[in-house]
């Protein structure tokens, strides 16, 4: 078998086997809170992601390969530095490195259970060939530096987005007497804000390679103006379906805020205050004296007999029909969210794969580095599958992470971190400098937020260091790993003369 077929197999290889991490391991991010929320199974989960993810990638996932390619380096400068007859080798065995190096290092994060980035995965990779193949000045470093702060934007940005959207429903939902009757009135308005949000996610991040294609520019003012003309209309009409299916049947009546039976998460937010004023209460009697003193006594026996009859009112009431339909509108809304953060991931993050995949293809078919390539369809296939059966296949351990081991997720609070992850993730597609954003830290940092939101203690700490620890030695541990990768593949094929046969092969054919 001839050098050139043996090269274009262990390309598409290890294309597959990258995509197939991103599945394993990024694509659970997207689905996770909303398995861990119960608001889907693990089978509806795979289900929905498969589809959405596959129809970001495959349908508006062309053109993706330009950021791997020139983002970190210049691929021009291996043809510049390297003789004709090496070059498109030295770059093809740089790629497979690459892509061995990112699956490596995904592999070995899902099975430490540990949510990644895979695009800092693969710039690192890229940034380890880029270094053995040009010298550290080679690198872009200004980029990868611009790519790397998305480590600390991401999460920051969205746990705050998270704490702040699940603040305000606490007190304008679940802080209610009758939070069925708040949670009627505030969806509709909810949904009209989700949809203008997610047009929005799917305009500026999931169309966003097809507006490349098609040579449109997301951010030219009219552009911006009838995508908002369109989140306007579809928010109305969110709205009015919203309100419709939730409104009052016949013979109901008119629910209040005061018609509610006991609603448990009022009474815990109520135990929490009486223990704050039995504490006061407590140091008001231990600094005074004389009168002040035993009228802080009074006060504070009442207060104890209140906050015994609080926590037996929780203890007596830990279920509530009421918060259970609460828990239902917001399923259907964190699953509608999930889909569309699932899309816009699927469209964006198959370049991962797909963008080393198609270099390395291009320089083995064509023998030469040139400035510009396409996407083949059948890269974006392989790419899609490849992420659906990694998902299928391991994607559990991370869900699991994320739905189950960060914080306790119920659906309102998985949709309020996949909320809050959304409008990070368009907030940043829309600013004109391009704010780094990795999917992965946004939607960790949301779930962190949300468990923020409900006090310290709600937190896995030893979860969140573990994932903190993965963040940080992403890019190295790509970069080490493509090193050795590039070291090996250059002996084989280069070094030993091996590639020299393609253009001996290539003129016997002609």
């Amino acid at each position: 078998m001839g050098v050139e077929y043996v090269l274009i197999g262990l390309i598409l290889v290890c294309g597959f086997y990258v995509a197939w991490n991103i599945g394993a391991n990024d694509v659970a991010n997207a689905m996770g809170t909303s398995v861990g929320s119960g608001a889907l199974t693990l089978k509806w989960a795979v289900v929905l992601a498969a589809i959405f993810e596959f129809a970001g990638a495959y349908i508006v996932g062309s053109n993706v390969s330009k950021t791997v390619r020139k983002g970190i380096f210049d691929p021009m400068e291996i043809a510049n530095n390297y003789s004709p007859e090496h070059a498109p080798y030295i770059l093809a065995c740089g790629m497979i490195a690459a892509l061995l190096a990112a699956g490596t290092w995904l592999l070995i994060a899902t099975w430490m259970s540990w949510p990644v980035s895979t695009t800092h995965s693969i710039v690192g990779a890229v940034v380890g060939f880029g270094v053995v193949s040009l010298g550290s000045s080679g690198i872009l470093w200004g980029q990868v530096g611009f790519i790397s702060a998305g480590w600390v934007i991401s999460p920051l940005l969205s746990a705050t987005v998270a704490y702040i959207v699940f603040g305000i429903l606490l007190k304008t939902v679940f802080y209610k007497k009758n939070p069925v009757a708040a949670a009627r009135r505030v969806a509709p308005r909810l949904v009209f804000i989700l949809m203008f949000v997610m047009t929005g996610l799917t305009c500026f991040k999931g169309l966003k390679p097809m507006w490349k294609e098609m040579k449109r520019d997301p951010k030219d003012p009219m552009f911006m103006l009838g995508v908002v003309a369109v989140a306007i209309v579809l928010g109305l009409v969110g709205y009015a379906i919203t309100k419709f299916a939730l409104r009052t049947k016949p013979g109901q009546g008119v629910e209040s805020d005061d018609s509610g039976s006991n609603n448990p998460v009022l009474d815990a937010d109520v135990s929490r205050s009486l223990a704050k004023t039995v504490k006061h209460l407590q140091r008001v009697k231990n600094n005074s004296s004389g009168e002040m003193q035993e009228k802080a006594k009074g006060l504070l026996a009442d207060a104890e007999l209140l906050q015994d009859a609080a926590l037996e009112q929780i203890t007596t009431n830990t279920d509530s029909e009421d918060l259970r339909q609460v828990e239902r509108i917001f399923s259907v809304l964190q699953i509608f969210t999930a889909c569309l953060v699932a899309f816009a991931h699927g469209s964006n993050d198959v370049a991962n794969a797909i963008g080393p995949l198609s270099a390395a293809y291009q320089a083995v078919t064509e023998h030469e580095i040139l400035a510009k390539s396409n996407t083949p369809s059948w890269a974006l296939l392989l790419g899609g599958c490849g992420i659906v059966i990694g998902l299928a296949t391991w994607g559990w351990k991370v869900i699991k992470t994320v739905g189950e081991k960060i914080t306790e997720l119920t659906p309102s609070r998985g949709f309020c971190a996949e909320f809050a992850a959304a409008i990070t993730i368009l907030f940043a597609s829309v600013l004109p400098i391009g704010l780094p954003i990795s999917t992965t830290h946004t939607l960790v940092g949301a779930v962190l937020g949300v468990g923020l939101a409900r006090g310290i203690n709600a937190l896995n700490l030893r979860t969140m260091r573990d994932i903190v620890a993965g963040w940080a030695i992403t890019i190295p541990a790509g970069a080490l790993l493509c090193m050795l990768f590039y070291f090996i593949l250059k002996m084989i094929f280069i070094d030993s003369g091996w590639v020299e046969t393609i253009d001996a092969d290539a003129a016997l054919r002609s």
